[in-house]
């Protein structure tokens, strides 16, 4: 998907069109392999939390009577909700409900006060921290600043995670690099600084570095915030590609119910601390609920520029 931010028109894509079908085709090659390569992890993620589950079918994230708070503040109050391997929930919510705290709860940046956190079918509540790089090797976020490394160049913050595993050569590394870059539309910018960057340019290449890592599942807080329409619509295509193709287990943090609508299986409504609702988005439409009937045409308003 070789286009940049700044392209006039963002194309469609149907999720079942090729990841590589649109890249140059010098790197195409070494890029279906490594997709390959996170397909094939991604399969053996969710054999893993099967077996550790000890079921055919089960959650591959969820939370389970989660309690967080900060001093009197409570921001989770009994929080119950999953997602199952190769699926998308979408976090729904205003401001300052618990969104983002669910997120670093996921990734052990917060530990909850109670309840049972399930990654790949291990209660990761009272992980240590060395027992948490492990699940980060499964599990990586993009952030909604990019939480890029601003000393070192694009290609070389895409590359980290490539060097940190290892097993690749610098050509075949730099295929990679240039390919991912190509997909989430930043083609070209492996010279760049991150402040170089646009918004939009840095979420971009967060989502390249995520990918970088091979993860099984990947949490986004906030993906089109702060991004113009179209490159709101290349990230959201991007990430049904990723769902549709490599099965990705997704986790996406959102205020906006028509994004969330083109992604989720599965939405979490987050009010005042608790999950006020957790189903599919056509049962969110179709729910009696004032608070939730409220939302939703508050997201329906469009203001004019």
């Amino acid at each position: 998907m070789a286009h940049t931010p700044d392209s006039h028109e963002a194309p469609r894509h149907d999720a079942e069109e090729p990841l590589v079908a649109e890249l140059t085709p010098d790197v195409a090659p070494t890029m279906e392999a490594f997709l390959g390569e996170v397909a094939e992890h991604v399969e053996e993620g969710a054999q893993e939390a099967k077996a550790q589950a000890g079921s055919v079918v089960g959650p591959y994230i969820a939370f389970q009577h989660v309690h967080k708070s900060f001093g009197e503040f409570v921001v989770l109050d009994d929080v119950n909700f999953f997602v199952n391997a190769g699926e998308t929930l979408c976090i729904l919510g205003r401001s300052g409900v618990g969104k983002s705290v669910s997120l670093q709860i996921l990734m052990g940046f917060l530990k909850p006060d109670s309840g049972t956190v399930l990654v790949a079918g291990q209660d990761i509540a009272g992980f240590n921290e060395r027992q948490m790089q492990e699940v980060r090797r499964k599990v990586t976020m993009v952030f909604q600043n990019g939480a890029l490394f601003d000393s070192i160049t694009v290609g070389e913050n895409v590359a980290f995670p490539l060097r940190e595993r290892g097993g690749m050569s610098e050509e075949e590394m730099l295929q990679v690099v240039k390919g991912l870059l190509e997909m989430v539309g930043v083609a070209g910018m492996e010279d760049k600084l991150p402040s170089d960057l646009s918004t939009g340019m840095k979420r971009s290449v967060a989502i390249a570095r995520a990918l970088a890592a091979q993860p099984t599942a990947v949490l986004y807080d906030e993906p089109t915030t702060m991004v113009d329409p179209l490159m709101g619509q290349l990230l959201g295509d991007l990430i049904q590609r990723l769902k549709q193709q490599l099965h990705l287990t997704s986790i996406v943090v959102t205020h906006d119910t028509r994004f969330a609508e083109n992604l989720a299986d599965r939405v979490v409504f987050l009010h005042e601390g608790r999950a006020r609702f957790f189903g599919t988005m056509a049962e969110m439409r179709a729910s009696e609920d004032p608070i939730l009937r409220e939302f939703l045409a508050l997201d329906e308003l469009v203001l004019p520029y």
